[in-house]
């Protein structure tokens, strides 16, 4: 079987996870074409590049659902808060001193984290986020950038009509970005501006992206001051309506179950590393696939994480979901597989082009080295990836059929120069 259009390539004698079907594993080979999935099988034999892939797991590359990327500034600073409240009393003080280069560098090393453990898509949460699109657009990565919005229903105007332009500008069309609505949470931002993000995200036909329910302050603030739970709050405003992604939702109970349950294009985002270091408590992930809630996984940001891995998002995911149900079985390694590609892909609105490996999908695909002695033997590829692998048994990574990632070498990126870049911004934030 041959394609004669060029910009083929033949990724041969992998083991195949598509994650169409459950713990589905098959011994074949991928055909990319003009980035996109033509076929997987054991009939091709020609391509303009062929890669022998034997050794090695193909997979869906990580999808991270909830990320500030340029808060790599912040990684390993004032890790010592006693909790949420306390860390961001420290953290708000520095975001008030950037400025344009400090969040394109920052974003930039972002991203040469994100494609070195495996990920070329995320959802984004910050300021001056057409510096990050520029920063993504280099590296050769998916983003969905949020409009972040803060305060009241004036406060978020301004920002929409002065900031949206040039996000928009930055983006330029391209189908790899999407711009979505990101009010910050419920004890940051008014009713009014919630009001003004859904309204918006609705005109726009994109998504809305928040924080909800990540600590128990938060659950007991809103109580008190708007008469219901975070989820209840949010449901009573009308902002359930629109597509969604909720970030954190640690403290849900019954009766917030039963609204996230009722609307089919809410999704809950993981985030165990973060809530754990910060001692926000553990999601109920099992509840929300009992539920039929889709829930995906993020690594939040650097300077509360502190890394940018999925990789060992999923292990602290699966490792959470156990100790804190006491159930080894709470969330078995294909479901945190799961919540890493398709149903990442579902939260985000991309699940018909990425997340799987399928013909007719993008070719976002991830190669994992399995001949290492930490993946030896596999008896499981679902454990090995779960429980076994690190950053280095990523060997290739491609998105829509680029390589940005190969033999372990980063191409898209200069990794000495982000670093250098990025450790100049923050001397210089300090400085200010």
């Amino acid at each position: 079987m041959r394609y004669n259009r060029a910009m083929t390539t033949l990724i041969k004698n992998a083991l195949v996870i598509p994650m169409t079907e459950r713990e589905k594993t098959q011994e074949a080979s991928i055909l990319i074409q003009d980035g996109i999935i033509r076929g997987i099988g054991s009939g091709y034999t020609e391509a303009d590049e062929i890669i022998d892939a034997s050794g090695m797991i193909a997979m869906p590359s990580f999808i991270n659902a909830h990320i500030h990327l340029a808060m790599v500034l912040m990684r390993n600073y004032k890790d010592t808060a006693e909790n949420l409240q306390d860390w961001l009393s420290e953290i708000f003080p520095i975001e008030d001193k950037l400025q344009d280069d400090d969040i394109y560098w920052a974003s930039l090393l972002g991203a040469a984290e994100l494609i070195d453990s495996g990920c070329t898509a995320f959802a984004d949460m910050y300021f001056y986020a057409w510096n990050t699109v520029r920063a993504a657009r280099s590296a050769g990565i998916r983003g969905i950038i949020g409009q972040t919005l803060f305060g009241d229903g004036a406060e978020t105007r301004k920002r929409l009509s002065e900031t949206v332009p040039i996000i928009d500008d930055a983006i330029g069309g391209s189908d790899m970005f999407r711009l979505d609505a990101a009010p910050h949470s419920i004890y940051t931002c008014t009713a009014e501006t919630y009001e003004e993000a859904a309204r918006w995200t609705a005109e726009r036909g994109s998504m809305l992206h928040t924080h909800l329910s990540e600590t128990r302050k938060e659950v007991l603030d809103s109580e008190r001051e708007f008469g219901n739970r975070p989820a209840e709050y949010l449901e009573r405003l009308g902002v359930l309506s629109v597509p969604c992604y909720l970030a954190h939702s640690v403290h849900i109970n019954e009766a917030e179950m039963d609204i996230l349950s009722s609307h089919e294009r809410l999704s809950v985002v993981h985030c165990p590393s973060s809530n754990m270091k910060l001692a926000s408590g553990a999601a109920p992930v099992k509840e929300y696939r009992e539920r039929g809630i889709n829930a995906a996984l993020g690594t939040d940001g650097a300077s509360s994480n502190n890394n940018l891995s999925m990789i060992k998002e999923m292990n602290a995911a699966a490792m959470l979901a156990t100790i804190s149900t006491l159930t080894p079985s709470a969330a078995r390694p294909y479901d945190i597989l799961e919540m890493a590609t398709i149903r990442g892909a579902r939260a985000l609105g991309l699940d018909d082009r990425i997340g799987t490996i399928e013909a007719g999908k993008d070719a976002d695909i991830v190669l994992i080295n399995a001949n290492d002695v930490n993946m030896t033997p596999m008896n499981d590829p679902f454990s090995a990836i779960v429980f076994s692998a690190d950053r280095k048994n990523i060997d290739t990574v491609f998105c829509r059929g680029r390589k940005l990632k190969e033999k372990g070498q980063l191409l898209t990126i200069d990794r000495e120069e982000a670093m250098r870049k990025t450790k100049e911004c923050w001397n210089g934030i300090l400085r200010r």
